[in-house]
């Protein structure tokens, strides 16, 4: 991030900060800036509950959305390639994914617990299915899109099916599944809290961190979680969008 676009930001918790030491915003509603800052030094030193620090709590939460999103991938990617190359495949499970699409993650969550009871199995099953359907469906739309006379094209000069996949379809549809990619993530990581709101067995995970801060009224060390989860999913952000420019760099 440049400095030019730290400005705004930088503005806005000034202002922030002016307006809590002003009394304009109580502290029991909304924390300062400083003492979200003091806060997260708390989680980073002493732990919320005491003894469970900052970075195990990252630590799981992190693996979690990492096998939901992972398996999200594994499932979505080829399923879209399928649907958007076969017309009859697509017809046939369309209707099912529109009925699934619009149901909330989160409307899972007592299914999720009853097919895998209280931990990590349930937490990554929610995130998967924040990550699966933007995945899904943009993998649709990348393959729908491709212009049919390159296929026709490279039909007409003998390529096998295996050339047509791997030279013609994949590179083309690629860009839109780089966005499902990254859309997904962010819907995947969002979903995260709520996710470990079902409980983790462990318990460590930022959302159940941030539970137990609530719990014992920390507003704090709650604003402080919320600023760790958006740091690390601007960070995965950036990630992804610098492996789409190395791997897109012939667009």
């Amino acid at each position: 991030m440049t400095a030019k676009r730290m400005v705004p930001l930088l503005l806005v918790v000034l202002a922030w900060q002016v307006m809590s030491s002003s009394g304009i915003i109580p502290a029991y509603k909304l924390p300062s800036p400083w003492q979200v800052f003091r806060g997260l030094q708390d989680l980073i030193t002493l732990g919320m509950p005491p003894g469970h620090l900052l970075h195990w709590h990252i630590s799981h939460s992190l693996q979690r959305v990492f096998w939901g999103y992972l398996t999200a991938l594994l499932i979505a990617i080829p399923l879209g390639i399928a649907m958007g190359w076969s017309r009859a495949l697509r017809t046939a499970l369309e209707p099912i994914m529109e009925i699934l699409r619009p149901i909330p993650p989160l409307a899972w969550i007592p299914i999720a617990i009853l097919w895998f009871g209280i931990g990590n199995q349930s937490a990554a099953f929610i995130i998967f299915l924040g990550a699966f359907f933007p995945i899904l469906l943009n993998t649709i739309s990348g393959v729908r899109t491709i212009d049919p006379l390159l296929i026709e094209a490279a039909r007409t000069l003998n390529a096998t099916r295996r050339f047509i996949f791997f030279k013609v379809l994949l590179p083309g549809a690629f860009p839109s599944i780089f966005t499902g990619l990254r859309i997904g993530l962010g819907i995947g990581w969002m979903t995260l809290v709520a996710a470990e709101f079902t409980g983790v067995r462990q318990g460590y995970g930022l959302g159940y961190m941030i539970m137990t801060a609530r719990d014992i009224q920390r507003p704090d060390q709650i604003v402080a979680g919320m600023v760790v989860i958006g740091l690390i999913g601007l960070i995965i952000d950036a990630g992804l969008n610098l492996l789409e420019r190395l791997l897109l760099h012939w667009r």
